[in-house]
């Protein structure tokens, strides 16, 4: 029987739903991670069952309050502590921002970014499998055709959940991409060695062999290292993966050309960046990099009209 259970959370402030579910959605054909304007909404599988939570911010920036609402089959109070855990890691909602806004007042350019998106906090995907298919999916492609990439792929083998409104899909999970069809796949728009990757990932977590949880215990290198042993995983599938799975918010992915874009624009600089001159560029902010990634997210959704502040 479909039923409901209702909480509240409290984020650590300044906090500001809008722009954090924004900066985990990136691109409006995301069906994954849905936003209307005043409700945030996604299938999660908690308990191995699909169900829909709902976010809705009450209160202001500076006093938040979260609303949630867990819909699915059998929901009551015992799912509350596992949602509340979920959310907090994709939202960041306790993550303390005021020694980046502290720091950002004195950086020329920073300041009014930090002003600008005041309250958007790190995300991070709910498990680390589905920030690797991600960084896999968005390879040497435009984010606009991952995230297309990624919906399809989610209609196509993530669990349904019927709702009033619709059938509505969580992101599959290593069991469901294990034995999928790479000829499905390649219909849904993957190249057979994306495809071929992402079953192969799968397979290796469902038969136990890679334990992605150990790498959170690892140092910035030996993560980045053990994580490119896998196939279809290089440097900017790596540090991508460290930055939107491992929560490492210092890390700005140099090998991504759209950040890379996004900076260069930001700083005025005339020539196109390097990884390197990623890393020249941030030198002074390298402590933060991974907000600055963020924050340039949504400057670009601000600037394509996408977002409103």
């Amino acid at each position: 029987m479909m039923t409901s259970h209702s909480f509240s959370l409290f984020p650590k402030p300044p906090f500001r739903l809008d722009l954090t579910a924004w900066v985990l959605r990136r691109r409006p054909e995301n069906e994954i991670d849905r936003w209307d304007g005043e409700f945030y909404r996604r299938v999660l599988v908690i308990g191995g069952k699909p169900v829909q939570v709902s976010l809705r911010q009450k209160g202001t920036v500076d006093e938040p309050e979260l609303a949630v609402e867990v819909t699915g089959d059998g929901v009551g109070a015992g799912y509350e502590p596992l949602v509340a855990a979920a959310i907090a890691r994709m939202f960041g909602i306790y993550h303390d921002l005021n020694e980046f806004y502290a720091f950002a007042t004195s950086q020329p350019g920073l300041s009014a970014l930090a002003r600008t998106f005041r309250g958007a906090k790190p995300t991070r995907y709910p498990t680390l499998f589905e920030s690797l298919v991600n960084g896999i999916s968005c390879q040497q492609l435009s984010l606009t055709v991952g995230v297309l990439l990624l919906s399809r792929l989610a209609r196509l083998y993530g669990p349904p959940l019927e709702t009033n409104k619709g059938t509505f899909f969580a992101f599959p999970q290593p069991q469901d991409l294990a034995h999928a069809d790479p000829e499905q796949m390649r219909a849904i728009g993957y190249s057979y060695a994306k495809a071929d990757y992402i079953i192969g990932l799968a397979q290796l977590i469902e038969d136990g062999k890679i334990d992605l949880a150990a790498l959170e215990t690892l140092d910035d290198q030996q993560a980045l290292a053990a994580v490119c042993t896998m196939r279809g995983v290089g440097r900017w599938t790596g540090e991508y993966f460290l930055l939107r799975g491992l929560g490492r918010t210092h890390i700005f992915p140099g090998d991504d050309v759209g950040a890379r874009n996004n900076l260069q624009r930001f700083k005025n600089i005339p020539d196109k960046l390097t990884y390197d001159g990623v890393g020249e560029v941030l030198a002074d902010w390298s402590r933060f990099g991974g907000l600055v990634y963020f924050h340039l997210l949504l400057k670009g959704l601000l600037e394509s009209g996408q977002l409103n502040v």
